[in-house]
């Protein structure tokens, strides 16, 4: 896919001012994206967000498509990053105990992110399959060092793709059902604490089947 660039970019001098534009222009959209979808979400709306007029936001972005991809590059770039980070020479329980609790903390800092995510996947992800392919490089790439772990009885005998996916929907169900969440534990634990909650289950749960 071709990288996005909103129109302001593209001029010889791109003033501080038309950066800053831009900027609150994403965080409206990283709004609306994540609250109705790709589908759901419009120019007009995404205008109401960032407090400024359709034309003046189409001077800067022309289409939905441009901001969603830009959001959508940034996401991957940063959701990627954790497990790109899981090292081969480390010890594998602390490494995977690292992932999770990254995993927790990104769910607990870019939940709207999380969910214009979801939302993509959940529409048959027609925007990302590039993406997708390079999710399959860099899982197939961890697989296996998972698997050389496994080989040389340094965790126990698991399905290394459904290990990583098991870590991926228990971590990000805090960032993209967290209504529902702070809903069930009720006043008096779904505050900042859920999250150090989950990342002591999850240690239990994860760490404690993973023991060769």
């Amino acid at each position: 896919m071709p990288v996005a660039v909103p129109r302001a970019a593209k001029t010889r001098r791109r003033t501080r001012i038309q950066a800053e534009r831009e900027e609150l222009i994403l965080e409206a959209a990283l709004e609306v994206f994540s609250a109705h979808g790709f589908r759901g979400a419009t120019i007009d709306q995404i205008a109401e967000q960032a407090g400024m007029s359709k034309p003046n936001l189409l001077y800067y972005f022309p289409n939905k498509e441009i901001m969603h991809r830009m959001l959508i590059d940034r996401l991957l770039e940063t959701w990627l990053a954790p497990l790109k980070r899981l090292n081969p020479e480390g010890d594998p329980l602390t490494e995977i105990r690292s992932y999770i609790r990254r995993k927790l903390e990104m769910a607990r800092d870019f939940p709207r992110e999380s969910r214009l995510f979801a939302n993509e996947i959940l529409q048959g992800a027609p925007r990302i399959p590039d993406e997708l392919n390079d999710l399959k490089k860099l899982v197939d790439e961890k697989a296996s060092v998972i698997s050389g772990w496994i080989e040389h009885g340094r965790l126990a005998r698991v399905d290394p793709y459904h290990m990583i996916f098991s870590i991926w929907a228990t971590t990000q169900h805090y960032a993209d059902f967290d209504v529902q969440v702070r809903a069930v534990l009720g006043a008096k634990r779904s505050g900042e604490g859920r999250f150090e909650d989950a990342a002591r289950y999850l240690d239990q749960l994860f760490l404690g089947g993973l023991k060769p």
